[in-house]
């Protein structure tokens, strides 16, 4: 497979809002294959938010994917919110998020 070919579409086999403390509770979900390798993906920001499209980016059959909106994104709440939303904020989410694989 090239790296440019997309991998098939596949759905999440889990879902949640994650609360991060603070007002906040992240979106998250996971694909492919549960307790496989595991990755975290990040969408681009600020303001971005994951899409369908980026669990095609992984092969199913190797990896555990967890897709979230960073705080105040996609499916985020409070959306837009700067209130304790920053760089530390965020890699804080990200560890909680990687404990779950």
């Amino acid at each position: 497979m090239s790296l440019r070919t997309l991998y098939p579409e596949i759905e999440p086999f889990d879902s949640g809002m994650l609360d991060v403390g603070n007002g906040h509770q992240v979106y998250w979900e996971r694909s492919g294959t549960k307790g496989a390798k595991p990755a975290v993906f990040l969408h681009g920001g600020p303001g971005g938010t994951i899409s369908p499209k980026h669990r095609r980016l992984f092969d199913p059959k190797l990896y555990d994917v967890i897709l979230f909106d960073q705080r105040g994104c996609g499916k985020s709440t409070p959306n837009a919110s700067l209130e304790a939303n920053t760089t530390w904020h965020l890699v804080a989410d990200i560890e909680r998020l990687r404990e779950m694989a």
